[in-house]
């Protein structure tokens, strides 16, 4: 009797081990697990909108720096030229021939919940703007005012101008785009030296910090 119970064990020893989880181990793994992704996703949201407001910041910011160039490699005026409604923009030359601006990019879209604003900040980024805002509406080909735009306008020597027409402008240090997803914003200005320069701040705060 005492072999038969000596060989019985560990076959039952076999037999407990063999069980697995039990329905009680499940969901308490289920639980923990959704616990972590209550915690996580939070933090995930604001992180992935984050990436998308300073992707849209330097897409317009590196769009500024072309235009500049454009404007001195084809001795004309070019200009960054942001419709604020759509929330689109684009890169634009004028064509001396024919005396209209003409597209040199294609009409870039901001992220999914970035606009342009600066959501309720009061002081433009140091040594800038005199006052914040975004850049001066554009023109038409006849230099009437487009409604519910902003242009970054470079001369023909990669100065920022106004924008009258050609060859009319005087040389301004007010440019200035700024995007927001509402917790931060991000904002391109270009001074009369000219300098193009990148800035960020928490939403509602004047705390500019250079990018």
């Amino acid at each position: 009797m005492a072999r038969q119970a000596l060989i019985a064990r560990p076959s039952a020893l076999r037999s407990t081990s063999d069980a697995g989880f039990t329905l009680i181990d499940t969901l308490v793994v289920v639980a923990i697990i959704c616990l972590v992704s209550a915690i996580a996703l939070p933090s995930t949201t604001s992180m992935m909108s984050g990436y998308k407001l300073k992707g849209s910041a330097q897409a317009i910011n590196n769009l500024v720096g072309l235009a500049k160039m454009r404007a001195a490699a084809q001795f004309s005026r070019a200009r960054v030229y942001a419709d604020l409604g759509a929330r689109t923009f684009r890169l634009q030359v004028w064509n001396k021939t024919t005396n209209q601006w003409v597209d040199d990019s294609g009409v870039q879209a901001l992220a999914d919940g970035v606009t342009f604003g600066f959501t309720g900040i009061t002081q433009p980024p140091p040594n800038t703007q005199a006052a914040i805002g975004q850049s001066p509406v554009c023109t038409n080909d006849a230099g009437a005012n487009v409604a519910n735009t902003a242009c970054i306008t470079f001369n023909s020597r990669g100065m920022p101008v106004t924008n009258a027409l050609p060859p009319a402008g005087v040389v301004t240090g007010n440019s200035g785009l700024y995007v927001t997803d509402g917790s931060a914003v991000y904002g391109t200005t270009v001074t009369m030296t000219p300098l193009i320069k990148s800035w960020w701040s928490p939403a509602r705060d004047n705390v500019w910090v250079r990018q």
